[in-house]
């Protein structure tokens, strides 16, 4: 007989009890088993949780007495949040959850980020919320394999929408602990990023030269989000090795774009010392939401509409120069081995003699001044090539197998397939 996966649920029973022993019984009736965690501050549940508010509070180092005395509800849900994090992950740690789900407002919400970003990829992470897809998530708080639902009708008490959502939610959650695959772990990892491959084409050849090797490549998709589970994975030293070659979404976030992987894009390789080579693929485009007016800084630039979520248009030989500062910025702040690769003869296809966004002057600009502003620190390899040329990949595989050489890299496993 299956083992039942056991669910950590979390939320404030003092406010919410009815939907969490909602959310409870259906997890229950789909055979999994309710872990329940409060975390209240003010007033107490209704029913005994496995982990109550005082154990929460006693995983931050303080105690609800001192959180209520700070008469502050951001600084009480903070330290809630850091506590339930602490718990939830020791929790895992010892085998004793196989997922876990949240509900909440905005205040829920918060901590449940936190409790996501503190599990590791392949524990399901399921948000019921009230503010799921709105822009009040900024792309650092979300986990690498987090699902968020919107929680329609939750604002007070259980009703038919609310138990809707809730159900679906509690069989998800129970459904995907028993489905998940976990990360095979028999062959190191490689994480790189791009774009689709019309735009940007190394990967075609890299990934499979790499899998000879004995490495498992993960390739991000930089539209926001791929980005930002690169750099999730990147924090928790998932990768013996990144090859970042498609910076756009760091070029969207000094230009105001919403669709960026946060403040951090291009920092947790080089924090955590792992070895990166970084190109700047597709810095030159901006993207931006189809659905929302061009911002008045780029409406004379040449514009694009990829489909009616996603359009770019291409920055200005000043924009690039400022971009070509901030990489320099942060490959300066690396810990680990770098070499960044520059191919001065275009970044993305279309930027080519003859394509629509042929810009040489502004090429030109951003080559000169990122010549200027790699720092000591990283090796510089400028190609006359394009990025998409096969000299590009070429030099790629060429510092990464000298770092393995080196012992820089960890050596590949052959012999076998990742599961």
């Amino acid at each position: 007989m299956e083992e039942k996966r056991r669910i950590l649920v979390i939320g404030t029973g003092d406010t919410k009890a009815d939907e969490l022993l909602f959310m409870r019984e259906r997890i229950e009736a789909v055979g999994g088993v309710a872990v329940m965690m409060d975390v209240s501050v003010l007033g107490d549940p209704p029913y005994k949780p496995e982990h109550d508010k005082h154990a929460v509070a006693r995983a931050a180092d303080t105690t609800i007495e001192a959180i209520i005395a700070s008469g502050d509800e951001n600084t009480a849900m903070t330290l809630m949040a850091l506590g339930a994090s602490r718990l939830a992950r020791s929790l895992h740690e010892r085998g004793e959850i196989d997922g876990f789900i949240a509900l909440g407002g905005s205040m829920g919400t918060d901590l449940a980020l936190d409790v996501a970003l503190a599990l590791p990829l392949g524990v399901p992470k399921f948000v019921v919320s009230t503010i799921a897809y709105s822009h009040l998530v900024p792309p650092e708080r979300i986990a690498t394999d987090l699902m968020m639902i919107l929680w329609a009708g939750g604002l007070y008490g259980l009703n038919s929408a609310c138990k809707a959502v809730l159900s679906q939610a509690s069989g998800a959650v129970v459904g995907a602990a028993r489905a998940v695959v976990k990360p095979d772990m028999s062959r190191p990892k490689v994480g790189m990023s791009s774009l689709g491959k019309s735009c940007l084409q190394y990967m075609v050849t890299l990934k499979p030269e790499l899998e000879k090797r004995g490495y498992e490549v993960i390739v991000f998709h930089t539209t926001g989000m791929g980005g930002r589970a690169l750099e999730s994975i990147a924090a928790q030293k998932g990768f013996v090795a990144v090859l970042d070659f498609s910076l756009q979404e760091l070029a969207n976030q000094l230009t105001g774009s919403v669709v960026n992987s946060g403040t951090d894009r291009l920092e947790n390789a080089g924090r955590q010392g792992i070895p990166q080579i970084v190109a700047p693929g597709a810095i030159d485009m901006v993207d931006f939401p189809t659905w929302q007016a061009v911002p008045s800084r780029f409406t004379e630039r040449p514009y694009h509409a990829h489909n009616r979520l996603l359009a770019s248009v291409t920055s200005d030989g000043a924009t690039r120069r400022e971009i070509a500062r901030a990489i320099g910025d942060k490959l300066a702040a690396a810990t680990g081995p770098t070499a960044f690769i520059l191919p001065a003869g275009g970044i993305q296809q279309w930027d080519q003699q003859g394509e629509p966004l042929y810009e040489p002057e502004a090429l030109s600009a951003f080559v000169e001044e990122m010549r200027a502003r790699v720092p000591d620190n990283a090796e510089l390899h400028e190609i006359v090539g394009h990025i998409n040329d096969a000299a590009f990949s070429a030099k790629a595989l060429e510092i990464f197998d000298r770092w393995v050489a080196e012992g820089i890299v960890p050596p590949g496993v052959t012999g076998r397939r990742a599961a």
